[in-house]
């Protein structure tokens, strides 16, 4: 089946939780260009209900079921506002990929018997009643249902978006969590691609928790302390690493309160346990990159974690001689690559085509991801 063509809106709110990315892409063949983007704030009282529904294990079905409507609105709101700003109408648009917010995620481990799952809320329902655009989503739980992780997906697209016919390379999400894809440039070698860890999201924590805002600014915090030897021991310890491929994760296994058992009986100053969290993110990525890239390969990194200065000049330092860059070098945005992700799915659901790479979800077949709620004229034929 061919692929539909025109222009997708790319919708998410990451595991940071700072804000709404949307973004609208013009999807022609094999070609993506951004057009227009905005990151709408997440105004307190959702941001809190969110960050509460994401690290408390008791909650009751009514609080749920009222965020997952109100965050619903937002999210359509957001796509309201960038289409205003862009100057298109709503009928312009072939589908909103959302992605939502995560609130739970616990893949299935190798030698458990409970089955994995995944969970994102931000009704799509209210978002095609609210734009009248026909609106994919819920795109993890399928790969699941398939025996894979529901994540990483962003392998998929980074391979579709930027692969290479001559060069090694790996593509770094640096978001909440941080996760690569090693793009081969032959056929031969399929694509591969996990979790790395956390990205940003111990870090944030921890800086908001002793009111330095939502996030270090360029790392500036960071560079006050000292790693603590002993705490990152201890950090590196966590079974996840030991894990082989498929393999993903989220704030379920790294959180503050994680963080804080490991605390216990050490003395460590708070700037020092932020520069120790920032090693711990560097040394993640870099041994996960490097175990994967030979040195003649190049690294393009996207997310949020690219705009901390401290964190990626160690990271360029630990994978020299290797280049390191942005993937606007690529033809997107570093901000806006998971953007793309969601609309490009939405393009791939549309079209009956598998979204997901068994090689890297660990799925048992390629699936096409996501539900599809039709728009106020329904689906369009053209």
């Amino acid at each position: 089946m061919s692929p539909v063509d025109g222009l997708f809106v790319g919708l998410l709110s990451g595991t940071s939780i700072d804000a709404i990315d949307a973004a609208l892409f013009l999807i022609e063949g094999h070609s993506i260009r951004m057009l227009s983007a905005m990151a709408m704030p997440i105004e307190s009282p959702i941001k809190s209900e969110l960050l509460y529904l994401t690290e408390c294990e008791t909650v009751s079905p009514d609080r749920i079921g009222l965020i997952d409507r109100r965050f619903g609105a937002c999210l359509a709101n957001a796509v309201l506002q960038l289409l205003a700003s862009a100057g298109e109408p709503p009928e312009a648009i072939r589908a909103i990929g959302s992605h939502g917010q995560t609130i739970r995620h616990r893949p299935a481990r190798a030698g458990t018997i409970t089955p994995g799952f995944t969970w994102q809320i931000g009704d799509p329902n209210t978002i095609a009643e609210a734009t009248g655009i026909c609106t994919v989503a819920d795109f993890r739980r399928r790969d699941v249902a398939a025996g894979g992780q529901g994540a990483p997906l962003v392998p998929a697209f980074h391979l579709w978006a930027f692969g290479s016919d001559t060069r090694e390379r790996v593509i770094l999400n640096i978001g909440g969590m941080a996760n690569i894809s090693v793009l081969h440039p032959s056929a031969a070698h399929p694509v591969q691609g996990f979790d790395t860890g956390p990205g940003n999201a111990l870090l944030d924590g921890w800086n908001r928790r002793h009111g330095k805002g939502d996030y270090d600014r360029d790392g500036n915090w960071a560079r006050c302390g000292s790693s603590d030897p002993l705490l990152l021991a201890r950090l590196l310890a966590h079974p996840y690493f030991s894990l082989a491929a498929p393999k993903s994760t989220g704030r379920e296994e790294f959180n503050l309160a994680w963080l804080d058992g490991l605390l216990s009986g050490l003395d460590v100053a708070d700037h020092d346990v932020q520069a120790t969290l920032l090693n711990f993110t560097v040394t993640t990525i870099a041994d996960a990159i490097l175990d994967n890239l030979p040195e003649s390969g190049e690294v393009f990194v996207c997310g949020g974690g690219i705009h901390n200065a401290c964190l990626m000049g160690k990271l360029r330092e630990r994978l020299q001689p290797r280049r390191v860059e942005s993937t606007a070098a690529l033809g997107i945005e570093p901000d806006w690559v998971e953007a793309g992700l969601f609309a490009w799915l939405a393009r791939q659901t549309l079209s009956g085509l598998p979204g997901n790479l068994p090689c890297v979800t660990g799925a048992g077949h390629p699936v096409a991801l996501g539900a599809i709620h039709p728009g106020r004229s329904g689906l369009r034929s053209d």
